[in-house]
């Protein structure tokens, strides 16, 4: 599979096609990404491409964030040096505030090497995966789309409420899965086989129809899609 890029969620528009219909899109900036680190099965146990995409201002980087990307002055490296043990090879680049790992064959890949929106060229469709919107504790009716009591006889001050969710004297207990009021929404969320609408280089700008996860100004991870159909 070939290898994804990171970016950012900017909202949703429409276009129209060539026979005049209005297209629902989202537009993503993705990129540009620096490539962190290149996992590999002997060092690792593993193989994939680590990808970090949106500066953090130095100043306010820790020293953990700093030293991901850039080879700091320590005792410890200097002791390592002194040893003769190879140090890891770093992106020299700033600090990203986005980072995630592709798990993908890392031949054609070099720590700190740049990826831009092009390498979705050629790519009819993509999974897209974010973080949905945040809701907090909501009650049945918003949560799962229930409809409620009745506003009439016999229902009084329970209008919004889930009604008996308990079974009878066997097995007397409410079963695991019941659908009640709890955590809506703040979930990892994957939209799969968006098509690819427009891909735009100069302003690192990705045009995917239909809607993706999250919020505006969301981070969302965009991968080619191998889903069949």
């Amino acid at each position: 599979m070939a290898i994804g890029i990171l970016g950012r969620k900017v909202g949703m528009t429409q276009i129209f096609d060539d026979q005049g219909r209005a297209v629902p899109v989202t537009v993503v900036q993705a990129g540009p990404c620096h490539v962190l680190q290149i996992r590999t099965p002997d060092r690792d146990g593993y193989e994939a491409v680590q990808v970090g995409y949106l500066d953090i201002p130095r100043h306010r980087a820790s020293r953990a964030e700093r030293g991901h990307v850039a080879q700091l002055d320590s005792k410890a490296q200097r002791g390592r040096s002194a040893a003769g043990l190879q140090s890891v090879p770093k992106a020299n680049c700033e600090p990203k505030r986005f980072i995630r790992e592709f798990r993908v064959a890392a031949d054609g890949f070099s720590v700190g090497q740049v990826l831009s929106v092009e390498i979705l060229n050629g790519v009819s469709a993509v999974d897209v995966t974010g973080t949905t919107k945040g809701r907090g504790f909501s009650g049945v009716i918003r949560r799962h789309g229930f409809s409620g009591q009745r506003a009439t006889h016999g229902v009084k001050k329970v209008h919004r409420h889930p009604g008996g969710t308990g079974c009878n004297t066997s097995p007397g207990r409410v079963m695991p899965g019941r659908k009640m009021a709890g955590q809506f929404g703040n979930a990892r969320r994957t939209v799969r086989n968006l098509k690819i609408v427009k891909i735009d280089p100069e302003s690192n700008l990705l045009v995917i129809r239909g809607a993706i996860p999250g919020p505006n100004g969301g981070f969302v991870v965009v991968r080619p899609s191998n889903k069949v159909g």
